[in-house]
């Protein structure tokens, strides 16, 4: 009797061992969880912080150099890297204040800039369009600048590797807005393609209308980043 009832006794303790080291790995994945989650926010922090003060910087130097050369080009390109700070401003915002905020006033917030975001790429599409225009039938030619090409192959290097990071971040984090955020940054890359090819093309071959044939070009890219905003921004207010 008294070998049974301390091999009951044995046996409830090891259930209880088991149950507590049950908790305890809960408890260890929880943290490690969530120790995972804060480093991903900084990282996403990080990456939006980035994104503003290089796009800030990209965009004066290529529209003094664009107004210098007289490319629409590179003018388009410069204007877009402004308003595509816009949004990773928004994004610092929301990694910095986010925890302050209702779920609505953070997607009323968004609505708004994603709404301001759209319609100022709608109106450098309508400005680009009429001054390539003018300046293919005028026959107005830029002057080659090799500081452009720079700044394109530049972008073309940076912005590849902040959209693959910024991506990851995104599918780690669950973060739809940082995911819509790299996808404007995978369009920048599009249009430094663009940028290079008409700045290369008049630079190299002397092709004058590369140049505002590569703003038409932009333009296309504008018009698509403005429309995929308006949707977000309606999602945002759902």
């Amino acid at each position: 009797m008294d070998s049974l009832t301390a091999l009951v006794c044995g046996l409830c303790v090891e259930r209880e061992m088991c149950s507590n080291d049950k908790q305890l790995t809960e408890i260890e994945i929880s943290s490690g969880s969530e120790r995972l989650r804060v480093d991903m926010e900084r990282r996403g922090l990080a990456l939006s912080v980035f994104t503003v003060v290089y796009n800030v910087v990209e965009g004066l130097v290529s529209v003094v150099v664009a107004l210098s050369a007289g490319s629409i080009a590179l003018l388009g390109f410069g204007v877009d890297s402004f308003i595509e700070s816009l949004s990773g401003v928004v994004m610092v915002w929301r990694f910095k204040s986010g925890d302050g905020l209702s779920h609505e006033q953070l997607e009323r917030t968004e609505a708004r800039a994603l709404k301001l975001v759209a319609w100022s790429l709608f109106i450098l599409a309508a400005y680009l369009t009429f001054e390539s225009v003018d300046k293919l039938l005028s026959s107005e030619a830029a002057e080659p600048t090799l500081f452009g090409i720079v700044i394109a192959c530049v972008s073309l290097v940076v912005m590849p590797v902040l959209f693959f990071m910024k991506r990851s971040t995104a599918a780690s984090l669950g973060s739809a807005s940082l995911r819509a955020d790299s996808k404007q940054t995978f369009a920048c890359v599009l249009l430094s393609v663009a940028l290079l090819c008409g700045l290369g093309l008049n630079y190299l071959f002397g092709l004058w209308w590369a140049d505002p044939a590569a703003a038409l070009f932009i333009v296309v890219f504008l018009v698509r980043e403005g429309v995929e905003a308006l949707k977000e921004e309606r999602l945002c207010s759902c």
